[in-house]
């Protein structure tokens, strides 16, 4: 969500903000009041991220932080510097990666261009080995997590639900999900939530992923159909077929759909 003037951020825990008196910090995003994200610049020590969100947000950063450890022997992604919980916050502190996240105007300027270099990152991040990774978002998983977030009443459908679905209350969001789920996976090791602010560009080329909390082993649709509807998002109509035939697959418009209604069920 945009940072606004209504709602109020998260503050770095105590222990944080005297570990870093002496670095300056900005706020760079928020969820609503359960998650926030700070730069911290130090004039010697350089630039570190420090997130943190109630312990009960989904996903957690203890869960997270498993997951960038073990991406972190295939793939950039930022090294932690520390973590930590208590008094009902998580947090998680990382070094800063190079590059400009793909929605900086020197990427959005040239929309072609940028679609072609987010396309061939998400094929980069599906080159880590699926054998290796040890976190499961398959469809029983998916499945699974889903009908444990419509048991605890989290689900808002004009809360949670873009536009594409916001006609479906929970019920018929998830008959509909249920009864298009696919018959067969292409398995990879999916990002979760692949778009534009979760990728670090420099040179056209993907040299940091980020926002890893929803990492797994999944159907690669869960990432295209995702990744090819954040384009719509950031870039306007009309990059979805370049980005798909840059990364070298033909369009499944039945996977994207169900991808798409199970991302707004599960995110």
């Amino acid at each position: 969500m945009a940072l606004n003037g209504e709602t109020r951020p998260l503050r770095l825990p105590d222990s944080l903000a005297d570990e870093y008196s002496e670095w300056s910090s900005e706020l760079v995003w928020q969820v609503e009041s359960s998650a926030a994200t700070y730069r911290l610049t130090h004039p010697s020590a350089g630039v570190r991220f420090a997130k943190v969100k109630s312990d009960d947000d989904y996903p957690g950063l203890p869960a997270e932080a498993d997951r960038m450890r073990w991406c972190g022997s295939h793939l950039p992604v930022p090294e932690i510097v520390d973590e930590g919980s208590g008094s009902g916050l998580a947090w998680l502190v990382t070094r800063g990666l190079p590059g400009r996240d793909a929605t900086h105007e020197e990427w959005s300027a040239d929309p072609v261009r940028l679609t072609r270099a987010l396309a061939r990152g998400l094929k980069r991040f599906h080159s880590a080995p699926v054998a290796d990774c040890p976190f499961d978002f398959r469809l029983d998983a998916a499945l699974r997590h889903v009908r444990s977030r419509v048991d605890s009443g989290y689900l808002v459908p004009e809360r949670d639900f873009h536009p594409e679905h916001v006609h479906l209350d929970v019920t018929e969001a998830v008959a509909l999900l249920e009864s298009t789920v696919p018959t067969a996976e292409s398995l990879a090791v999916c990002h979760g939530d692949y778009c534009p602010p979760n990728i670090l560009l420099d040179g056209w080329e993907a040299v940091g992923f980020v926002d890893l909390g929803e990492l797994g082993v999944a159907d690669r649709w869960w990432d295209l159909a995702i990744a090819t509807w954040s384009l719509d998002w950031n870039l306007g109509p009309g990059f979805e077929d370049l980005f798909l035939s840059e990364y070298g697959i033909e369009r499944d418009d039945r996977r994207v759909s169900f991808y798409r209604l199970l991302y707004d069920l599960v995110s």
